[in-house]
């Protein structure tokens, strides 16, 4: 039975570029695929783009690029990504840019767009899962940008891609692509589909599965973590699928490691919503069959809603913060004495924040005051935050952090303060024919 080789070389934007480059040259591969994109990352990129127009795509897309270019161009792997993000065209033309200076022949790149709905969230006012609609927003509004299929990505493969640059498509449908394209799966063969986005989603998040998010020392201990090994998918055209990695790499794949990462984010194992099906993942069957390899098989589907999530981005406020240490015998009282001071100072200078925290980080700045244990730590960070309706406001918050230094407790140190504005995100439903996704073929 024909099987082919999937690697994903990247779980989030800001992710390790080596084991991408391992992947290429030792993997086999026939695909590597880079997962690149989150819900806020789309809207910070729209930011960068009204910053500069020919901007807007992934920042380590050109780094990416000249790492594993020649070595995928020299073995025959083709590259998908969606790394285009709120500029895929653009990136499509960086990636050529790239090729051409590296001499390499014969690379077709190909753009999918289409995937901004804002002109169609305007015209209709839609609800938003926050309990306003989009006009609400007026123009805080920074991106509208619809969870796209696979079925552009088909298209352009059958175009004879060598890579192909997305913007937000759904994270499984940038290995749906491939696999629909090699094995000739229907787009209404809802069992295929529904396997198809469990390939897709155990290998979206990369090192997550090798043992990276898995690790726990003296509980679930997972060897060679700084040299991690990213996942490599052999799947099989009944969608059966062994979860790899290459030979000596660090990390390990182990039926537990596969079903943390199965049940990641996942709301409802029987009803997961994406473009092109509804996958159910409840039969699904985990077994070891070698040294870092464990077979994946089952699942099915159902037919598609016709909806697209969308998430839209805005610019909702500005954060202030302040940090600074204590450290030594009382360290946790007089972290304690310093939030009570920037407390009091900050209603004393009158500072306007919708919203504030007070934190000793290492004592109670995940779980709060009733979960924090017996026994001070030997040292405390403090760091208080707020946020605020503009930058000027919310920047004095981290001054009065920073003015511990002098003005105390004792035995302050490694201050530090910032204010940013916050681009949040909500999310829309759009019916599918909102988005037209577009192919572009940049050329060689």
């Amino acid at each position: 039975m024909k099987t082919i080789r999937i690697g994903a070389g990247a779980g989030y934007s800001g992710d390790r570029i080596e084991p991408a480059i391992e992947l290429a040259e030792k993997g086999d591969l026939d695909y590597l695929v880079f997962e690149c994109l989150a819900e806020r990352t789309i809207a910070l990129a729209q930011q960068a783009r009204m910053s500069d127009p020919r901007g807007g795509y992934d920042p380590l897309l050109g780094e990416r690029m000249r790492a594993v270019l020649p070595i995928c161009a020299r073995n025959g792997v083709k590259i998908i990504t969606n790394m285009g993000a709120a500029n895929p065209a653009g990136a499509a033309q960086a990636t050529r840019d790239i090729a051409r200076a590296l001499r390499l022949s014969g690379v077709r790149i190909a753009a999918v767009s289409g995937d901004d709905v804002m002109s169609w969230l305007r015209e209709n006012d839609a609800p938003l899962d926050n309990g306003a609609t989009f006009s609400a927003l007026g123009n805080r509004v920074v991106s509208a940008n619809a969870y796209i299929g696979a079925r552009p990505i088909v298209e352009a493969l059958a175009l004879g891609a060598n890579v192909v640059i997305t913007g937000r498509a759904a994270d499984p449908a940038l290995f749906m692509g491939p696999l629909l394209h090699e094995f000739g799966w229907a787009m209404d063969d809802w069992t295929m589909l529904g396997r198809g986005t469990l390939v897709g989603h155990l290998l979206e998040c990369a090192g997550q599965i090798t043992g990276g998010y898995f690790a726990d020392p003296g509980v679930k201990d997972i060897p060679g973590l700084a040299r991690l090994g990213f996942p490599i998918g052999e799947v099989r055209a009944d969608g059966d699928l062994v979860v790899t990695k290459v030979a000596g790499s660090g990390g390990r794949v182990t039926p537990q490691t596969v079903k943390e990462q199965l049940l990641y984010e996942i709301h409802d194992p029987r009803a997961y919503f994406q473009p092109d099906v509804v996958a159910d993942f409840s039969d699904v069957q985990v077994d070891h069959v070698g040294a870092d390899r464990v077979r994946v098989s089952g699942g099915k589907g159902a037919p598609k809603t016709r909806l697209l999530k969308t998430s839209v981005g805005y610019v909702d406020s500005y954060i202030g913060e302040g940090q600074i240490s204590y450290a030594g015998p009382n360290a946790v009282a007089r972290g304690r004495l310093a939030l009570d001071i920037v407390r009091e100072r900050l209603a004393l200078t009158g500072v306007r924040m919708t919203e504030a925290r007070f934190d000793l980080i290492g004592v109670d700045s995940l779980h709060g005051p009733a979960a924090s244990r017996a026994g001070d730590p030997y040292e405390v960070r403090v760091r208080v935050a707020g946020r605020a309706e503009s930058l000027a406001e919310a920047a004095r918050i981290g001054a009065e952090v920073e003015t511990l230094y002098t003005n105390g407790p004792a035995g302050g140190g490694g201050a530090w303060k910032s204010a940013r504005e916050i681009v949040a995100v909500a999310s829309a439903l759009v019916p599918e024919t909102a988005a037209t996704p577009i192919v572009t073929i940049k050329g060689e």
